[in-house]
């Protein structure tokens, strides 16, 4: 019996140590992910896209507001931002803060549900059942975090299309309101990408197939979304366990070909709910990606 008494308090010991990692290491352990992206014309010089997403802001994070700061000197030549800023109904000073340095460059957004409603507690177990009714948490004063966006020059691409020059290149950009909420409407942005523009974006919060799907029927190159935390928690060669959305487990996170042409980066995110303040196998991340010729 003693053995199993041994074995019994070696696996509590693992199960604590891994807890406290999770929550006091790796949960800020800020990582600058990097892919090259094969979707530009022959010859073309490098585009460099710096993809924040899920940020889950609240005021008292300043190690994550100074990190994300830092990476202005990474010099992007565009900057994209798609959703879940906030996690506290004073938070926007704090993504201001995070992103003033950033907010000189091009840049487009789109939003998220943790832009438009706090978090709530949930069971993480739910995760794993049925999709239950959904419960909102108080309204975010996500307007105002809007209106420096767009006051900075930056394209709000909540089902809408717009031109964004950056790097020398037009892009022609597309984006969703956040299907996880089904507010998203692409009859709004439907018909085929312009033809004419140097590359063609997508972005949309939740990475929901029916949404990517029709991104790529209508012929955009590069699809950039979030919301999944890449999984938050993942077994090292498994993967992540759930996605909170309609995308597969392996589509989760990183760097993917979606469909033909189309390629999909789903950023792992900045953030956690404060409620489920933890990351095992999935260090908070944002992604610098590289276009490149696609010859």
């Amino acid at each position: 019996m003693k053995w199993r008494t041994g074995l019994s308090l070696a696996v509590l010991a693992g199960g604590i140590a891994t807890v406290g990692y999770a929550a006091g290491i790796e949960r800020t352990r800020w990582t600058l992910r990097r892919f090259d992206v094969p979707v530009l014309a022959p010859d073309s010089e490098p585009l460099r896209i710096l993809h924040i997403s899920d940020l889950h802001m609240t005021p008292g994070q300043r190690s994550k507001q100074e990190w994300v700061r830092e990476l202005a000197a990474l010099d992007p030549d565009l900057v994209v931002v798609t959703g879940d800023n906030l996690a506290h109904v004073e938070a926007v000073p704090a993504v201001v803060h995070a992103l003033t340095p950033l907010l000189e460059r091009p840049g487009a957004v789109v939003f998220g549900s943790n832009d438009y409603y706090g978090p709530l507690p949930k069971n993480p177990l739910r995760y794993f059942g049925k999709p239950q009714v959904r419960r909102f948490g108080p309204d975010l004063p996500w307007q105002d975090l809007r209106d420096v966006f767009t006051a900075s020059g930056w394209a709000d691409l909540t089902n809408s299309r717009a031109t964004v020059t950056a790097g020398g290149r037009r892009l022609a950009f597309a984006g969703v309101d956040d299907p996880h909420l089904s507010q998203d409407d692409y009859d709004r942005i439907a018909g085929p990408a312009d033809p004419a523009a140097d590359l063609r974006i997508g972005l949309s919060h939740s990475p929901e197939p029916r949404v990517l799907d029709r991104f790529a029927e209508d012929g955009y190159d590069l699809l950039l979304c979030g919301h999944t935390h890449g999984g938050q928690l993942r077994v090292p060669g498994y993967g992540a366990l759930v996605t909170n959305c309609g995308i597969d487990r392996p589509y989760a996170r990183g760097l993917n070909r979606w469909s033909g042409h189309t390629w999909l980066n789903v950023s792992a995110g900045m953030g956690t709910s404060p409620y489920a303040p933890i990351r095992f196998a999935c260090p908070p991340e944002v992604t610098l990606l590289t276009l490149i010729p696609n010859g």
